[in-house]
C-alpha cells in the first residue's frame, strides 16, 4: 500500500485516517487508537501527512517529522470548504487529504516544544487573570445585593475588609465568611499571576 497523502482527523482517543496514492485513489481508510496511530506512522514510508491545527496537533506533528514525514497543519476554516456531504470523521479526514496538496493552501508551522511551552505559560496566565476578574465581579455583585457599591480596581479589592468596616450596613457572619473565602481566592490568583510574570 503506497500512500502519497494521509489525512488524519484528530480526536482525544481515536483517529480517523484517509490515504490517497499518487493517482489520487483512496488506498487507506482506518480508525485507530492513539497507540496504534503511533505504531502506524512509525512504520509508514515517508509521505505527506496532514491534519487540522487543533489540540494535540503540534505534538503529533513533531512525532511525524521525527519519522521523516512531510507534515502540514491546516487551519480548520481552510478544510471546511472541502467537506462533502454530511459531516463525519472520515469525511473530515478525506477533506484534509484534498486540501493538503493544494499549492495555494495556507499552513501552520509545527511548534517546537519550547515555543509550545511558552505559549502554554501565557495561556495559563490568561486563565488566572480571567478568574481573578470574575472573582472581583462576584464580590462586587454580592455586596450590591446588600446595597453596597464597592469601588472598582485592585487597590480597592486589597482593602475590602477595611472598606466594609466603614460602611453603615452590617453583614451577617455567614456573608463575611463567604467574602473572606472569595477574597482569599483573589489573593491566591494574584500570587499565581505574579509567579507567571516572574
Amino acid at each position: 500500500m503506497y500512500i502519497k497523502v494521509l489525512g488524519i482527523d484528530l480526536d482525544k482517543s481515536s483517529f480517523h485516517l484517509m490515504g490517497r496514492d499518487a493517482q489520487d485513489q483512496q488506498v487507506c481508510k482506518k480508525k485507530l487508537s492513539r497507540q496504534k496511530l503511533i505504531t502506524f506512522i512509525a512504520q509508514l514510508p515517508p509521505c505527506l501527512i496532514a491534519f487540522e491545527a487543533c489540540g494535540g496537533a503540534h505534538w503529533l506533528g513533531r512525532f511525524c517529522l521525527d519519522y521523516g514525514h512531510d507534515v502540514r497543519l491546516i487551519p480548520p476554516q481552510y478544510v471546511k470548504p472541502f467537506v462533502k456531504g454530511n459531516k463525519n470523521d472520515f469525511i473530515d479526514a478525506l477533506a484534509i487529504t484534498e486540501a493538503a496538496p493544494r499549492p495555494d493552501m495556507r499552513f501552520v508551522a509545527v511548534k517546537s516544544i519550547e515555543s509550545q511551552s511558552q505559549l502554554i505559560v501565557h495561556r495559563v496566565r490568561e486563565g488566572f487573570v480571567a478568574d481573578r476578574t470574575a472573582c472581583m465581579s462576584r464580590i462586587g455583585a454580592l455586596l450590591l445585593e446588600f446595597g453596597l457599591s464597592f469601588p472598582r480596581g485592585h487597590s480597592a479589592m486589597k482593602r475590602l475588609f477595611s472598606w466594609l468596616s466603614m460602611q453603615k450596613v452590617a453583614l451577617c457572619p455567614a456573608i463575611i465568611g463567604e467574602l473572606q473565602v472569595m477574597h482569599d481566592h483573589y489573593g491566591y490568583l494574584n500570587e499565581k499571576i505574579a509567579a507567571q510574570d516572574a
